[in-house]
């Protein structure tokens, strides 16, 4: 079997990973959906609204953090999927229906997008680790980058989907059809083969646990690196549910289908990376570097776009480098984590990554109606690149890291140590198989 897909080879794996896909398919259905609702159906294009539809989304992710992380730990991750992806059914059906009765109100997406929120605070670091009782370690990064390129598999056809069914059926009814998409995945967890699982150590004691988790992040400044610059692309850079429904509706004009449209398009860099990234034995530094470099210039371009064919074009190199940047911190994270302490710490990085959209999205939501769709991107391209120079410095003066760009023969970025001028007996440099 190819190396990218050697992961596939794992009987429990294979299965799980299949349901996910077609759920994945579903979820970007229904995000689309709930948008082109929140946009055209229940306001005049307000992006305010829908920040706060997303902000409402996320914000669990901040709030619940620790004690998802915690119940990760302590009990059976495959009981805990099986109980969040029950609850996520439910709530796209109960949207769904509103919607298709005709009683849907702005109010009532703002509660069944908080519900949502929180179920999926607690499913992601249960499935975010569960990867890691399926495969062998070896096998892990491989894993987490497959798992990226289901997600932007479905992100490629669940867009255009939503866009055509919403045209053919209504907002409605394509809410319905993701409701059906979470069967497969509790069918997956069902068919899987028990004995074949490999549990880490299970949380005993509940007191303390979540200090303890924030104290071994805090004891980990490779850890701390990784967190830091993934909240700033998730909190500025990664709001494309408000980004490219602005621009799609109210700069260009467009209708469902060439909204949809827009997704599935990003989501061909996004598979891309996914599936590059899947070929790499283990994640490094460098790669995370050049990719937050490589979504600063692309995002810069899908901002200043003067047409719709122009902005979908530059989508492509934007969901690869953001792509790229998320599966390379997912792995770095996962591969050096203590087993026992790994719910706990995905919650927390999820939680950094995830929970500054509730702080992002109303003011990227806010920024488009004063300012302008444009600079809802342009505000991310800036803080990007910002966060990608201080931390290159930071490298620089404190990890013995040089960065640096070769013109000679090919353009490349280069990121290697340098030897230092003197050991620091306290300082706790980045481990070498993060670089």
């Amino acid at each position: 079997m190819s190396p990218t897909f050697s992961s596939l080879a794992v009987r429990n794996y294979r299965i799980y990973a299949t349901g996910a896909f077609i759920s994945n398919i579903g979820t970007w259905m229904g995000r689309v959906a709930q948008d082109w609702l929140v946009l055209t159906e229940l306001t005049d294009h307000s992006s305010t609204a829908l920040g706060i539809v997303t902000g409402l989304q996320f914000l669990p992710f901040l709030l619940l953090a620790p004690w998802a992380g915690m119940i990760a730990d302590r009990y059976p991750k495959r009981v805990i999927l099986a109980i969040t992806q029950t609850a996520l059914a439910v709530s796209s059906l109960a949207l769904g229906l509103l919607v298709v009765t005709g009683t849907a109100e702005l109010w009532m997406v703002y509660g069944i997008a908080l519900f949502t929120g929180i179920a999926t605070a607690v499913d992601n670091p249960a499935r975010q680790t569960f990867v890691s009782e399926m495969v062998p370690r070896e096998r892990l990064a491989n894993a987490v980058s497959l798992n990226s390129a289901s997600f932007n598999a479905g992100r490629l056809i669940g867009p255009g989907v939503a866009g055509l069914t919403i045209a053919a059926f209504g907002t409605g009814w394509t809410l319905l059809l993701n409701t059906l998409t979470f069967v497969a995945v509790l069918i997956a967890l069902a068919s899987m083969t028990r004995a074949e699982l490999k549990p880490a150590p299970m949380l005993t004691r509940g007191k303390g646990a979540i200090r303890e988790g924030v104290s071994y992040v805090r004891g980990r400044p490779d850890i701390m690196l990784v967190m830091a610059l993934v909240f700033v692309l998730g909190t500025f850079g990664m709001n494309f549910q408000i980004t490219t429904a602005l621009m799609a509706t109210r700069e260009f004009g467009k209708g469902p289908q060439e909204y949809g449209l827009l997704g599935s398009i990003m989501a061909i860099g996004s598979l891309s990376a996914a599936l590059l990234s899947a070929r790499r034995a283990r994640p490094r530094l460098r790669i995370l570097l050049i990719a937050f470099v490589g979504f600063t210039l692309s995002s810069g371009l899908a901002a200043i776009a003067p047409t719709y064919t122009l902005f979908a074009l530059a989508l492509v190199p934007v969901g690869l480098s953001a792509l790229t940047a998320l599966t390379t911190a997912n792995a770095m994270v996962q591969l050096t984590v203590d087993s026992a302490m790994r719910g706990r710490v995905m919650a927390l990085y999820m939680a950094i990554f995830m929970g500054g959209t509730p702080l992002g999205a109303p003011f990227i939501g806010w920024i488009g109606d004063v300012w302008g769709p444009r600079w809802t991107i342009g505000i991310g391209t800036i803080a990007v690149g910002l966060v990608t120079v201080v931390v290159s410095v930071w490298l620089a003066r404190h990890e013995n890291v040089q960065v640096t760009y070769e013109t000679q023969r090919r353009p490349r970025l280069k990121i290697r140590t340098v030897p230092a001028p003197a050991p620091d007996p306290v300082s706790d440099p980045v481990p070498e198989a993060a670089r």
